[in-house]
C-alpha cells in the first residue's frame, strides 16, 4: 500500500515508521525544514519531503496521484482539511485519513470535505470513557466508518447467556458479526455450529446502536 502523511510531527513520523515496518511505501510531507534531523533518527529520507502539503505542485510532485490513502495529521485542522480536499476533488485519492486537533471542527470534516475518516481524540476518550461505564466487560478495541461500528472484545462469563449455546441457537443483534473467538490462547474462525465456552474471547463488529443489545449475551447474570 503507498501512504502519504501530511505532517512530520510526532504523530506522524510514529504512523510513517509502524507502517514502514509493515513493508508499506511511506511518504512524508512536513514544512518546516528544522524537524527534518529529528525525523531521519526514524525514517530513511527518501521517505521525507520538506515543502507545504497544502500545495498541489508540491503534493504532485511527490506523488500523490499514485497513494492509495492520504493522512493528514498535522496539529493545524484547517492544514488538514485543505490538504484531504486536494487529495480527493483534485488528485482523486481512492482513501482519506484525517486527525482532528478541536473537537469544534469535527462537523468539517466530512465527505463533502473529502475525509473518509476522521479521528477526534478528546471525543474518542470521552465516549470510551462512557462506554466502559454502561457496557459492563465488553470492551471497544478500535470505532469504524466514523464510529457508526465498532470492533468489541468480551470474555465469556460462566452465567452468560451465551454460554454452552451455538451461535446458530443465539438471536444476536442483525448488525452484528462474531469476527474470531480466542480459546486457550488458539484462534477460532466461528462458524454457526461453534459453541461459547466460559472464559472464550470474542471478538465482534457491531453497529454502535447494537453494543448494548450485544453485552448482554455475554455478560454474568446473576
Amino acid at each position: 500500500m503507498k501512504v502519504m502523511i501530511i505532517g512530520g510531527g510526532k504523530v506522524g513520523t510514529y504512523l510513517a515508521t509502524y507502517l514502514l515496518k509493515e513493508k508499506h511505501e511511506v511518504k512524508v510531507i512536513e514544512l518546516r525544514s528544522e524537524e527534518e534531523p529529528r525525523m531521519l533518527l526514524d525514517l530513511p529520507k527518501a521517505s521525507i519531503v520538506i515543502g507545504n502539503g497544502t500545495d498541489p505542485d508540491m503534493l504532485e510532485s511527490s506523488g500523490i496521484r499514485r497513494m492509495d490513502v492520504v493522512a493528514a495529521v498535522t496539529g493545524v485542522d484547517e492544514v488538514n482539511l485543505t490538504a484531504l480536499s486536494l487529495a480527493r476533488f483534485e488528485f482523486l485519492v481512492p482513501r482519506t485519513i484525517a486527525r482532528i486537533n478541536h473537537p469544534k471542527n469535527a462537523w468539517m470534516f466530512s465527505d463533502y470535505m473529502g475525509v473518509d475518516v476522521a479521528h477526534n481524540q478528546a471525543d474518542l476518550i470521552a465516549h470510551l470513557i462512557a462506554e466502559e461505564m454502561s457496557l459492563g466487560d465488553m470492551m471497544t478495541l478500535q470505532m469504524l466508518r466514523r464510529g457508526n461500528y465498532s470492533v468489541v472484545e468480551e470474555k465469556i462469563c460462566p452465567t452468560a447467556r451465551a454460554n454452552g449455546k451455538a451461535i446458530k441457537d443465539l438471536k444476536l443483534p442483525d448488525q452484528c458479526n462474531i469476527a474470531a473467538v480466542l480459546r486457550d490462547g488458539k484462534l477460532i474462525i466461528p462458524h454457526e455450529d461453534l459453541v461459547f465456552q466460559p472464559a472464550d474471547e470474542v471478538l465482534a463488529i457491531v453497529h454502535q446502536s447494537q453494543k448494548k443489545e450485544l453485552a448482554r449475551f455475554f455478560d454474568r447474570v446473576a
